[in-house]
């Protein structure tokens, strides 16, 4: 499951709903749905690092076989090694960005992972008829600005779907 894709549920299961435990039973499948995705970016990420590792002992084989090429006085070869070194200079670089991205994602996945672990523990706690644990100020206001923006985004369909309804009258008549 994609970044984006996860999101959209996330503003699904965000969105205010009639039951306590259905929303808990929400929360919990996307935590586990986040756990999975965090699993997958780690696994990528260990086998980016090991192909940058892998890239960089390539890119360190052409560039030696350019300077002993060199210093024998092989232009062909040095010219050979160098376009070789080139590419696997790029590589490294790719790799490098790649890595980077990753990382990214998966730092954003864990603190999802521990606003929604935080807004489990609130609803089952509710449940449970026990007070509220008090959350870091920040991240109530990342899910009340995930809840407004669910509830923005079901007043416009809510509107175009009217519009709708009204173009496909004045259509008929």
């Amino acid at each position: 499951m994609g970044l984006d894709e996860l999101r959209a549920r996330l503003d699904r299961l965000l969105s205010p709903l009639p039951d306590h435990r259905t929303q808990a039973a929400g929360l919990h499948d996307a935590l586990v749905e986040l756990k999975v995705a965090a699993g997958q970016n780690r696994d990528a990420l260990v086998a980016a690092q090991r192909e940058l590792a892998g890239e960089r002992q390539h890119l360190e084989d052409a560039e030696r076989r350019g300077r002993l090429a060199a210093d024998i006085g092989d232009a062909e070869t040095g010219r050979i090694a160098e376009q070789f070194a080139g590419k696997h200079r790029e590589r490294v670089s790719l790799l490098e960005r790649k890595i980077a991205v990753i990382q990214d994602e998966l730092a954003y996945i864990e603190r999802e992972q521990e606003s929604l672990t935080a807004e489990l523990h609130k609803v089952r706690q509710g449940v449970a008829g026990s007070p509220r644990p008090s959350v870091e100020p920040e991240s109530d206001r990342e899910l009340e600005a995930l809840r407004q923006k669910a509830e923005r985004e079901a007043r416009d369909q809510a509107v175009q779907q009217q519009l709708d309804l009204l173009k496909k009258k004045l259509g008929k008549q």
